[in-house]
């Protein structure tokens, strides 16, 4: 199983909030390189996998999730989690911009986006 990279999400509570937590960030030299309208992420330019996600809402789950894991083969992955019992909380499914997803609850109550970009 391969993990391609893991990005912390940040929900922020308005468009205030976005914006200050956006300059923030900035200033550690994350660039924008995806906005969503209530989500957008920031990269390292130098290192793109370096990347930091923040939600106004969470459009298409029933939270914001704490974490989201990119791995090779989301389906292998969900197969896996589902087998050992684990709390699903959002099922896998694709969304419309182009990501197979699903969430799940780790031992710790964390919410983790579990994902794969699809072909």
């Amino acid at each position: 199983m391969s993990i391609r990279r893991i990005v912390p999400n940040i929900q922020v509570e308005a468009e205030e909030r976005w914006n200050t937590s956006r300059d923030f960030y900035g200033l550690l030299g994350f660039e924008e390189v995806m906005d969503m309208g209530w989500m957008t992420t920031l990269a390292s330019p130098a290192n793109p996998t370096a990347q930091i996600s923040l939600f106004t809402e969470e459009r298409t789950a029933p939270v914001v999730p704490d974490l989201s894991v990119e791995v090779e083969d989301v389906d292998a992955v969900y197969a896996q989690v589902v087998e050992s019992g684990a709390e699903i909380v959002r099922e896998l499914r694709d969304e419309e911009w182009g990501v197979r997803r699903f969430f799940v609850r780790d031992p710790n109550g964390r919410v983790v986006n579990v994902l794969t970009h699809l072909p």
